[in-house]
């Protein structure tokens, strides 16, 4: 597979850099960010964090506030970032912030315009990870997930959908049940049609909720977020967890918000966590 350097940086001691390649699933170049830490010199295989980014983000959020590099290089971790959506000119947006592009909720449209380009679902799952495998030295089988917001909905329910294929999944203000907020209802309809049983199938709450099963999840939650109770609901997935005897760690962390800047100020805490779970 073809993959195009966007940029390099030393960081750490190891080295981020920007990618771009010609997505086969998407019809698009998709662009991504990969943080090679310093054990990636030694050319031993090492553990991959996937992270993925909310509405209206590209790679380059995370990127640039995310302060994953140094624990990254500590821990011998290499990290993910892909975009949110595919991108370009022919491609179908919306002018709205919370569809189209920049929102793909990572899920694979049915519905025209979308389902020509909007195939995240495959492109996270499949496509690039080959081609991370092709061109890191990845091992692949030790793999984590976690994103925050559109992405944590997205960490969860690839999570669910696909069991075994990441050993451990965590989310940073995740949309906990998309089919019972306006974020989630809107894409979910644009992108999947007027069939709510469809729906289910991208809800990590109604997954677990129908027997999808994780090890066990965490999640951490700003207490000062301002779409905590309309639009995150992490009270849904508690319930759904406790009744399917899923384990959950919820941490509500008080006076936090939305932001990269609670992001970055647990960001280290995930890595470890999923660390310990990759060995």
């Amino acid at each position: 597979m073809s993959l195009e350097t966007v940029s390099t940086a030393k960081m750490f001691g190891g080295v981020q850099g920007v990618y771009r390649h010609d997505s086969r699933e998407t019809g698009t170049a998709m662009t991504f960010s990969v943080y090679l830490p310093p054990q990636a010199a030694a050319g031993v295989p090492l553990p991959v964090v996937w992270y993925l980014s909310g509405l209206t983000c590209t790679h380059a959020n995370v990127t640039d506030k995310g302060q994953f590099q140094q624990v990254c290089a500590e821990l011998g971790l290499i990290f993910v970032a892909p975009d949110t959506s595919p991108r370009g000119e022919g491609v179908p947006d919306d002018p709205a912030y919370d569809f189209g592009q920049g929102a793909g909720f990572y899920l694979d449209a049915t519905q025209a315009p979308w389902a020509a380009n909007f195939r995240m679902e495959r492109y996270v799952v499949g496509e690039l990870p080959a081609l991370i495998a092709a061109n890191f030295p990845a091992d692949m089988a030790r793999q984590a997930i976690t994103g925050h917001s559109m992405g944590g909905h997205g960490a969860l329910t690839l999570a669910l959908r696909h069991p075994g294929r990441w050993r451990s999944v965590s989310a940073f203000a995740p949309i906990a049940s998309p089919t019972r907020c306006p974020w989630g209802q809107k894409a979910l309809s644009g992108y999947l049609g007027p069939d709510r049983s469809a729906w289910r199938a991208h809800d990590a709450t109604a997954l677990i909720e129908g027997g999808a099963a994780a090890a066990e999840i965490l999640v951490d939650q700003g207490g000062a977020d301002p779409f905590l109770e309309t639009e995150l609901k992490p009270q849904l997935l508690a319930q759904a967890c406790e009744a399917a005897g899923v384990a959950l760690t919820l941490r509500l962390q008080a006076g936090y918000d939305h932001s990269y800047a609670f992001v970055a100020s647990f960001m280290a805490d995930h890595l470890r966590w999923h660390a310990a779970r990759l060995g």
